[in-house]
């Protein structure tokens, strides 16, 4: 933390919608804290879901935002704060907010590819500076959105960067396993519990007919529902859970024979920078649709688990992505909710699943997949490059009243 008299201070905040965002803004500021010249002071605005991931960051206070008048608060705690600039990921009511507020903001789009007209209202086109990420295509929907941005610059994929795996090999078949279940919790999602309800059982019983000997479970499970959902019977025999901090994941990935993840684009990519095989479990969201189908697309082997048809169709959903995200949001959540309605009975679902990770297992494990060509398609320098927008950002900010 800094205390230095001279410090600038930065806003930061992440969407509250899984751990995306607050994994991108980890990275982000440690390039900030290896690149700035000068003391930076960060106050972060509501991110609640995230803050855990980013407990190693010397964010100085985090401040909650009312919701019957966000933007109120934010005008409050800008003037209070003496708030120079800020860095948004994904959260655009926020980012919103804080230009309203005179502040600078340098907005984070890690998803750009998602955006149709139902969405305009809710993205911050007139930021200070817009960062969509780059991605693997751009689907006609989105271009007009894109197209309205007033300050729009593309950035590499904003991601951590993993430790080297030192004297790792390649597995196979694959011993050990690191399962990531990410967030889980979003905006309007009643019971965040359906999804690990509905493929946690399945996944480890996967696993373990696979021959995995050791599995730890990550993500935002509290203990008591990890321990009602690994049955020591069905999981293999050392298999652990608990969430871990951004650092503390990167660590993990390093080291896992194979990962299976809820397919989060900032967990893929990280993954992708260490080459480590990955299974895409189903999707929890829309994003992940689309980064399900970008990641086998680069990879060039099928290695999602989708939901049987009778749980989601997947077209169904990106169909109604034209009136908003939130249209195909309600789809996907009923569906969810079946699915772990139908584990919980042990009917057919589970049993799909388990048979969906089985076999994406044994295509994970073929020779010769390039892991890294989603992320290195869209580079790994997002971070950085942020970070260096964001200080030019603050250099041509005007004093704070």
């Amino acid at each position: 933390m800094h205390t230095d008299s001279a410090a600038q201070t930065v806003a930061v905040a992440g969407a509250e919608f899984g751990w995306g965002s607050s994994g991108k803004l980890s990275a982000i500021l440690s390039a900030l804290q290896e690149r700035s010249p000068v003391p930076l002071r960060f106050v972060g605005l509501a991110t609640g879901l995230g803050r855990p991931l980013l407990s190693a960051h010397s964010v100085d206070r985090w401040y909650d935002l009312p919701a019957d008048d966000a933007p109120g608060a934010v005008r409050e705690i800008a003037h209070s704060e003496r708030v120079r600039a800020a860095v948004v990921v994904l959260d655009g009511l926020t980012a919103t907010a804080l230009e309203a507020s005179g502040v600078p903001t340098v907005f984070v789009d890690s998803l750009p590819f998602m955006w149709t007209e139902g969405d305009r209202a809710a993205l911050p086109l007139d930021a200070a500076v817009y960062c969509a990420q780059k991605c693997i295509e751009l689907p006609p929907e989105c271009l007009e959105v894109l197209a309205s941005v007033r300050a729009l610059r593309w950035v590499d994929a904003v991601i951590g960067t993993p430790p080297p795996a030192v004297g790792r090999t390649a597995a196979r078949p694959f011993r050990s396993a690191l399962v990531n279940l990410g967030g889980l919790r979003a905006p309007r999602l009643a019971d965040w519990t359906n999804y690990p309800r509905a493929v946690v059982p399945a996944v480890l019983e996967a696993l373990a007919a696979y021959g995995v000997h050791e599995v730890h479970l990550a993500g935002n499970l509290p203990a008591d529902l990890a321990g009602r959902l690994v049955d020591a019977t069905l999981a293999p025999s050392r298999t652990t859970s608990g969430a871990l901090t951004h650092g503390e994941f990167l660590d993990r990935l390093a080291d896992c024979d194979v990962l299976l993840t809820s397919p989060g684009l900032t967990t893929l990519l990280e993954a992708g920078a260490v080459g480590v095989p990955t299974v895409c479990l189903p999707p929890q969201n829309l994003s992940q649709i689309f980064n399900g189908r970008f990641h086998s697309q680069s990879v060039g082997v099928d290695v999602r688990v989708v939901w049987p048809k009778d749980v989601l169709v997947e077209e169904e959903a990106l169909a109604l992505r034209s009136q908003g995200e939130d249209h195909a949001l309600e789809l996907i959540y009923g569906g969810v909710a079946a699915a772990a309605a139908a584990a919980a009975g042990g009917r057919r679902a589970g049993a799909a699943l388990r048979d969906g990770v089985l076999t994406a297992l044994r295509r994970s494990a073929a020779e010769g997949t390039d892991w890294g060509a989603l992320t290195s398609t869209v580079g790994t320098g997002g971070a950085a490059q942020v970070a260096d927008i964001l200080l030019t950002t603050l250099r041509g900010a005007s004093p704070p009243a």
